[in-house]
């Protein structure tokens, strides 16, 4: 299953969004506060549980500096997958989106499939707010 957030333009030159991305820390701040619970990260990984308890767990797979942030799915996680985060320069901005590409059956897929779609859309649209004036 592939998922494909709305893509927008973050008031922010491209360093900086990689900079702040790049900690795992700061993903907690994308997250919607009332789906979300017991968020922990250290530099590279995070974890959190959302609704129904299912703890997801993110660890760092590749980076490519100003460009993409590529994470995978950790232990903890029900299924396999990698979360992609790109970006590119647009003058002295960002342009970013996010990119889930993962490994579920068709059963699942209809249960999480919307729930995702609007995780992304809210991630994408919450860093774009950050660097709003």
């Amino acid at each position: 299953m592939k998922i494909d957030s709305e893509k927008v333009v973050v008031n922010a030159d491209v360093t900086t969004v990689y900079a702040f991305l790049k900690d795992a820390h700061n993903i907690g701040e994308l997250l919607p506060k009332d789906d979300v619970k017991d968020f922990t990260a250290t530099d590279t990984t995070c974890s959190f549980k959302v609704q129904g308890g299912i703890v997801i767990t993110l660890e760092q797979k590749e980076m490519i500096e100003n460009q993409q942030i590529i994470m995978k799915a950790g232990a903890k996680s029900p299924f396999p997958f990698d979360l992609t985060i790109f970006m590119s320069p647009e003058g002295d901005k960002t342009q970013g989106y996010i990119h889930f590409d993962g490994k579920v059956n068709a059963f699942l897929k209809m249960m999480v499939q919307k729930p995702l779609t609007n995780l992304f859309n809210y991630m994408t649209n919450k860093i774009k707010e950050k660097y709003e004036a």
